[in-house]
């Protein structure tokens, strides 16, 4: 039996969340947007393409390790009655944790939790599709989100919250303690944490996966200034600002920019915010730090949680770590 239920953002406050965003990031030295504003339906649909690309082994490699490892997820857990996955995307990789295994629990009830409207339909349609799944979206921040879903009534079993994708590579070393420290918060004694990381690797593979030779990465990137023009009446010339990534080794991270071609004024009309950015200046949209494996058993273990195994694609440098709250 599949049950859909879903928990809305309000519109208008979402736009004017995103306008004041916009206008605080943006007046910041250097300039910056949140990355969790690429996601509206085209931005979901860019990401989609990106995760097919052969420079970009993310999904390919936590999708085999979910698969591989299912069985003895699901034997650590056990009694498990609640699944929340922060960020779903297309649900393709909840599906295959769920659906690999004879192990899991005949009925779970699934909270999907993401901002982008696009992703939940998605990914609720195809995780609702496995038998004995009950869904319920909750189009929201992660943190709000899992705050949400963690107040609804609870089963007898344990909850598992899912973070894959490498998404805790988009917080700041300090962001992604006090995150972590979040999502513990949440739950009880006994239930379990699913994370996915990116390793360190070398240089051009991570730079390919983020400035690929067609272009996808770029057109996500720019895509973040049309949906700014569209829905907070922005006057950004995307032709006038150039796709970058480029790796940081002391901070552990791959970053993009657009990169201003020529000295421009800018004006955000629903921001209330008008600009000059300068020829060779740059916004920084998006920061994706890598890790190695025992950084990310100690950065668990710092917000109250105990390792229980970890596997490693060794050939794509990828994590997937589950560790029991303490």
């Amino acid at each position: 039996m599949t049950e859909l239920a879903t928990t809305p953002l309000h519109a208008s406050t979402s736009r004017q969340t995103f306008a004041d965003d916009v206008l605080y990031y943006l007046s910041l030295q250097p300039r910056q947007l949140p990355s969790r504003y690429f996601y509206d339906a085209l931005g979901s649909a860019l990401f989609e393409a990106i995760c097919r690309l052969p420079w970009y082994r993310i999904t390919r490699s936590e999708t085999r390790l979910l698969a591989t490892h299912s069985r003895r997820i699901f034997s650590r857990l056990d009694p498990l009655s609640t699944l929340v996955e922060l960020g779903p995307g297309n649900g393709e990789k909840l599906a295959t944790l769920i659906g690999s295994d004879t192990l899991r629990p005949p009925r779970l009830d699934v909270h999907l939790v993401d901002v982008s409207p696009t992703a939940l339909a998605s990914s609720s349609r195809v995780t609702g599709a496995l038998d004995g799944v009950v869904v319920t979206t909750h189009q929201a921040s992660y943190e709000a989100g899992l705050t949400e879903a963690a107040s609804q009534t609870r089963e007898s079993g344990r909850t598992l919250v899912l973070f894959l994708g490498s998404n805790i590579g988009n917080f700041d070393p300090p962001g992604a303690d006090a995150f972590l420290r979040g999502i513990r918060s949440a739950l009880v004694k006994g239930d379990a944490f699913l994370i996915g990381a990116d390793l360190v690797k070398n240089e051009r593979e991570l730079v390919l996966a983020y400035d690929d030779p067609l272009g996808v990465t770029d057109a996500f990137n720019h895509n973040l200034l049309v949906r700014i023009n569209r829905e907070l009446d922005g006057d950004f010339d995307l032709d006038a600002f150039a796709h970058r990534a480029l790796w940081n080794a002391e901070k552990s991270r791959v970053e993009m920019h657009l990169v201003s071609q020529r000295s421009q004024r800018v004006r955000v009309a629903a921001a209330r915010l008008a600009f000059t950015i300068g020829e060779g200046e740059s916004i920084w949209t998006e920061s994706s730090y890598k890790y190695q494996p025992a950084a990310l058993v100690t950065m668990l273990e710092r917000a109250g949680f105990r390792l229980v195994e970890q596997w490693i694609d060794g050939e794509a440098g990828f994590a997937l770590t589950l560790a029991i709250a303490t």
